[in-house]
């Protein structure tokens, strides 16, 4: 019987990534604190913090592989979270107007009955146009984006706000990078095509 696949988050945005790798998985909620440590580096958070989510919920499932995932965007020394409200992601997006920002998505894959554990970073560099306040009214009354890192939906409207997306994986900037993970997942003997 193949061992069971546990992601370790609530995101309905990585939940639906997930899904299209077409294997049977469980969701849990991690218990961990997702602030950044003093002095931390963007993408040291970001991969620290997914490995920390991985190993909370390892406690509940001692024969499984666990996806941790965790994003911190960033640019120059100004970090970009969920903004949860309004007012806040139009501070964001006022912030990053005309910039790049990078967005670290962390990737953790822990085998819970051997405790190996297979990291990676994922990098997206994200161009932000030179928006003006109307267009970010605009855009916050079209789509809600306060549950996402940078305050902006690249899968949805959000796009219009861009210049462009570099990066090695385009899942990666919405939460969950199905690259690095599908190669996690066949070094841990799961087939997939």
């Amino acid at each position: 019987m193949p061992r069971l696949v546990v992601l370790a988050s609530t995101s309905p945005f990585r939940r639906e990534l997930l899904a299209r790798l077409q294997i049977p998985f469980e969701t849990a909620a991690p218990e961990a604190d997702e602030s950044a440590l003093p002095g931390e580096a963007p993408a040291t958070t970001a991969l620290r913090l997914a490995e920390a989510k991985a190993r909370a919920v390892a406690r509940r499932y001692p024969d499984a592989l666990i996806i941790g995932s965790d994003q911190v965007a960033a640019s120059g020394n100004e970090r970009f979270g969920k903004p949860e409200r309004r007012e806040n992601a139009i501070v964001q997006l006022r912030q990053m107007r005309g910039k790049e920002v990078v967005f670290h998505t962390g990737l953790c894959l822990l085998n819970s009955a051997t405790n190996r554990v297979q990291l990676s970073c994922v990098d997206t560099h994200v161009g932000f146009r030179d928006l003006s306040d109307a267009e970010i009214e605009s855009y916050l009354d079209k789509e809600d984006a306060l549950n996402c890192a940078g305050s902006a939906k690249s899968e949805g409207l959000g796009i219009s706000l861009l210049t462009y997306l570099r990066g090695d994986d385009p899942n990666a900037l919405v939460g969950l990078p199905l690259i690095a993970l599908c190669g996690m997942l066949r070094a841990e003997g799961l087939h997939l095509p």
